[in-house]
């Protein structure tokens, strides 16, 4: 069997064409722009390279981009009143602070003072208690990003026996919400589970996101179970950098249905997800249909 590549790429591509199309019907219908306010502090060169495709993406589908650069020195009330102004604007619709922040800013404190109605990372604590009881919330991108590949993929989930490894707030407990919302089986596995090879070969939805390079090897997945890697590490290889996943590509394409390739699969969808996520604040903020197939 050679697995199916789920090109998350061509995917995302669709996606942000969907949005950049509602985003076009609300300014023609209702007169309302959709605006993402990203805030990054500091000069993190990984994050800065992150911001400014975000700003790309985010006016390129139509939508304003609000961006906020504040120096590594900056101080947690200046952080807290820069986003308090931001919960109080609006014209800004979506709000994320990049992460990680400088040591001295408490992550937590900060994230929890974005109104949850704009938090478009879902990362907010009533966003996650929302999730995790079944309710309507801002769904994490990476999380979501991967169920809507599976949905396009499976079309029905229901009954489907999922494993997710990794248990992170961004990825792994999400992800699982979000598998559990649509009926799978759903166990979450990580470095302490035991006999976790025998657990992950009885899954029809391998989730990868640990965070090692290539840990599940071909061989412990399932014929034709579909592989959904989220890991992307830098590794050296034959005097080179690369990126690869935290599933084993070569031997798991030989024995899954389906799987996404690194780079190229979940990467590209997150972006595209936190523009979903901004429309679809947006609608709610002004008691408009939320756009079809973009949401969990």
């Amino acid at each position: 069997m050679v697995a199916q590549v789920i090109d998350g790429k061509a995917f995302a591509a669709k996606v942000r064409a969907q949005v950049a199309d509602q985003v076009g019907k609300l300014k023609e219908e209702n007169g309302i722009t959709p605006g993402l306010a990203v805030v990054l502090v500091g000069e993190d060169p990984a994050s800065q390279v992150y911001v400014r495709s975000k700003g790309k993406q985010t006016v390129e589908v139509g939508m304003n981009s609000y961006e906020h650069k504040l120096d590594a020195e900056t101080t947690e009330e200046d952080l807290l009143a820069l986003i308090a102004k931001l919960n109080n604007d609006p014209d800004v619709h979506g709000i994320l602070v990049q992460l990680p922040l400088p040591k001295h800013l408490n992550e937590d404190l900060v994230i929890n003072s974005i109104d949850p109605a704009k938090d478009v990372d879902g990362f907010h604590i009533s966003n996650v208690g929302l999730l995790g009881t079944g309710q309507k919330s801002m769904v994490p991108c990476t999380p979501l990003g991967c169920l809507m590949m599976l949905r396009d993929y499976h079309g029905s989930l229901s009954g489907m026996d999922a494993v997710v490894i990794g248990r992170s707030n961004i990825v792994g407990k999400p992800m699982a919400q979000l598998l559990l919302g649509d009926s799978c089986t759903v166990t979450i596995a990580h470095s302490r589970t035991k006999d976790l090879p025998d657990v992950v070969r009885r899954a029809d939805i391998v989730v990868a996101a640990v965070g090692r390079p290539e840990m599940v090897p071909g061989d412990w997945i399932k014929e034709g179970a579909t592989v959904i890697d989220v890991g992307i590490n830098r590794i050296e290889r034959d005097g080179k950098n690369k990126l690869v996943g935290d599933v084993d590509y070569a031997s798991a394409a030989e024995r899954a249905g389906a799987i996404t390739p690194v780079p190229g699969g979940v990467g590209p969808m997150t972006i595209a997800c936190l523009l979903a996520n901004t429309l679809t604040a947006c609608c709610r903020a002004n008691g408009l249909t939320e756009p079809e197939g973009l949401t969990a």
